[in-house]
């Protein structure tokens, strides 16, 4: 079996993050999987479905520094990286380091904020580190940011590049509760006294340490042509423009190791590759003009591929994948 801490982690975090948010038990499955991939999240919705309160609470469990930038479309670059300034008392030019400098940010309403703005992230969240003028600080580990965005079609949004885009290792939707959901959130949030404590659950050493335990889950040769058929149909579909990148293969491949570790197995299954194919690559695939105005979706093109690309048998744990990981 894996080490325990990597099998209770996702239990760890629904009970706490249950104490906030009402439902969304496979959001929260899928959040513990970029963590312990160390992979960006985009949370997209409409607004007040709870993206923020649940971006916030996931900091929470952890304990990490954390930080908030509210992207507004008058924030600059520096406001994020960081910025030089000169120190009347030395003499001398400091860097005065941004919010950047955490473990978790919070990027709340990212695609508020202009493209010059949004394109200061792009290093970070690549090579965990800044340059502000020639001068290059590295960034705290684990180094994990959560944004959240509107639908573009929204007034005073900016669409995310695709080269952003891509460096987000998922992007989930909340979607409305269900009727029940939301009455348990009146009943949780409308009194006097509402619930708002969590507990932390592991620390910045502990996600590091699981993190390099989940690598050692065991990925047969045929899990491996699964994923790369996967993304390389997306290359070839004839209703998309832009296909999944390598960066994208990768992302399924570690996010399956990680999937198939906080569900108790040492071995990943072509359902652990199906489960993360929507989150993973529905960012990165591009639909081709005139198939988005014949009403086109992203999530049905994908879903026609994983139909039509022949699923290995599942493999049974060699004797390698049957003992302890870590």
């Amino acid at each position: 079996m894996p080490p325990a801490g990597l099998e209770t982690l996702g239990t760890d975090l629904l009970r706490q993050i249950s104490r906030i948010v009402v439902g969304q038990e496979d959001t929260i499955e899928m959040l513990a999987v970029a963590l312990l991939c160390e992979g960006h999240v985009l949370i997209e919705d409409v607004p007040g479905v709870g993206k923020t309160t649940l971006a916030r609470t996931i900091a929470r469990c952890l304990d990490c520094s954390f930080s908030r930038i509210q992207f507004t479309p008058d924030l600059l670059p520096t406001d994020v990286t960081g910025l030089f300034f000169y120190n009347q008392k030395s003499g001398e030019f400091e860097f005065r380091a941004g919010p950047i400098q955490a473990n978790i940010l919070l990027a709340d309403e990212i695609n508020r904020a202009t493209p010059r703005t949004q394109s200061s992230l792009l290093e970070a969240m690549e090579e965990r580190q800044v340059t502000v003028e020639g001068h290059t600080v590295p960034l705290p580990r684990p180094f994990l940011v959560v944004a959240t965005q509107n639908p573009v079609e929204l007034e005073g949004t900016f669409p995310l590049p695709e080269a952003q885009l891509d460096r987000f290792f998922m992007r989930l939707s909340l979607g409305y509760p269900s009727e029940t959901e939301e009455i348990a959130v009146l009943r949780r949030f409308g009194g006097p006294q509402s619930a708002n404590e969590v507990e932390a659950v592991a620390t910045a050493e502990e996600i590091m340490a699981l993190a390099s335990a989940s690598r050692a889950i065991h990925v047969d040769d045929s899990i491996a042509g699964y994923i790369v058929a996967l993304t390389r149909a997306t290359r070839e579909h004839e209703a998309v423009e832009l296909g999944a990148s390598p960066r994208a293969s990768l992302a399924l491949y570690r996010g399956a190791q990680a999937l198939a570790a906080l569900r108790g197995r040492t071995f990943v299954t072509p359902d652990d590759v199906k489960r993360l194919v929507e989150p993973l690559l529905s960012h990165r695939v591009i639909l081709r003009h005139q198939h988005r105005l014949r009403g086109a979706a992203t999530q049905r093109v994908l879903s026609s591929i994983l139909e039509a690309t022949p699923v290995p048998a599942e493999p049974l744990p060699s004797r390698s994948s049957a003992s302890p990981v870590g």
